[in-house]
């Protein structure tokens, strides 16, 4: 028995449907993401089952009262439900999970085919693991507190 009715156990099918609203365009983003990241048809596959109780729950909210398609406003509902439910909660933001992540793989993989033929810089050669660490680090401390400031400018190495 749920709400003091017995035979309204299908109201817990809208619950879904309540939640698609603020929740759906994030997770569908998401799923967006996970397609264009992912090949194969398992993400594929995910990005169309996990709307479908919300859609085909409020489609069918929609669409079943038969007796209300003689009205000449329940075309316009059906294609508001269409438009907001379905492509603006539902497809468009998949869409754009998809697009931005192509987009930006793309990008990112033209800089790197880009740095490939530039000649990598030289890098500093490896000190000898002999050299004294403790004396190198009081001259560099000394510079940075002005001593060694007068004559001989530079460090003089031996």
């Amino acid at each position: 028995m749920m709400f003091g009715y017995s035979d309204e156990w299908w109201a817990l099918l809208f619950v879904p449907v309540v939640l698609w609203v603020p929740f759906g365009p994030f997770v569908m983003g998401g799923m967006g993401v996970w397609c264009a990241r992912r090949p194969g048809w398992w993400p594929r596959l995910w990005s169309v089952l996990l709307p479908l109780v919300p859609v085909a729950v409020s489609a069918t909210a929609i669409i079943l009262p038969t007796d209300t398609w003689d009205e000449p406003t329940h075309g316009e509902d059906v294609l508001g439900y269409v438009l907001v439910y379905v492509l603006g909660i539902t497809v468009l933001p998949w869409a754009l999970g998809y697009g931005i992540t192509r987009v930006v793989r793309g990008v990112r993989a033209r800089r790197g085919r880009g740095r490939g033929s530039e000649p990598e810089p030289e890098r500093e050669p490896m000190r000898d693991r002999g050299q004294d660490q403790d004396q190198d680090l009081g001259e560099d401390l000394g510079e940075d507190l002005g001593e060694g400031q007068g004559e001989g400018q530079g460090r003089t190495e031996s």
